[in-house]
């Protein structure tokens, strides 16, 4: 059976397990990160040397990095739907998931940390309000996306992109600021509740 090496609470867990839902694959999940079991030891080292969850165990197999566990799910296990063989169509999907991990992420990084981790370190107001405003700058131009495809973010289908943006929406829905109106992110978050594995691995009460 499929094994899921990292705690539900990580955004980049839930991408995986959110997935899993989506295929009705069945798992097991050990909690390892922050809280739990250390990811600096050399058991968990071995399988991922950066120190990081999520991992899978599938079999003999090994893989890290989230955007390309779920790459392999799909790939591997009927996703098709989620993940399609067309080159045009997955290299949308793959803009689009790639840009969630790398420049939407960064954005929000020291926002989320400081107003909803409560992070000694990441308490700078000015940091803060900067973090903000590159965050809003970042979901001006997913709801522009939304707006044009009045659907999904990748096109008219629900993909892998979704999953991986879809948690990011409910971050920035969750952390505590005035946010500006976003009317098509709205029914994107709206639209999103429809699909499996939403409500227990996206909008569960984590941000």
């Amino acid at each position: 059976m499929l094994k899921i090496l990292g705690k539900a609470s990580s955004i980049n867990v839930r991408k995986v397990l959110w997935v899993c839902a989506e295929l009705q694959l069945p798992f097991e999940q050990e909690d390892w990160g922050t809280g739990f079991r250390s990811t600096n030891t050399p058991e968990f080292l071995a399988l991922n040397p950066n120190g990081l969850v999520p991992v899978i165990r599938d079999g003999d197999f090994v893989l890290w990095e989230s955007n390309s566990i779920i790459r392999y799910l799909a790939s591997r296990y009927g996703g098709q739907y989620l993940y399609p063989s067309d080159a045009l169509a997955r290299a949308r999907i793959d803009q689009w998931m790639d840009w969630q991990s790398t420049d939407l992420n960064r954005s929000w990084s020291y926002a989320f940390l400081g107003l909803v981790r409560r992070s000694a370190s990441h308490q700078e107001p000015d940091h803060i309000t900067e973090s903000i405003r590159n965050w809003t700058k970042h979901m001006h131009i997913l709801n522009s996306q939304i707006e044009m495809t009045d659907a999904f973010v990748a096109g008219t289908d629900f993909s892998l992109a979704d999953i991986a943006i879809g948690l990011s929406v409910n971050r920035w829905l969750s952390t505590p600021f005035e946010h500006p109106d976003f009317p098509a992110v709205s029914r994107y978050s709206e639209r999103l509740a429809g699909c499996r594995g939403f409500a227990t691995y996206c909008k569960n009460g984590l941000p």
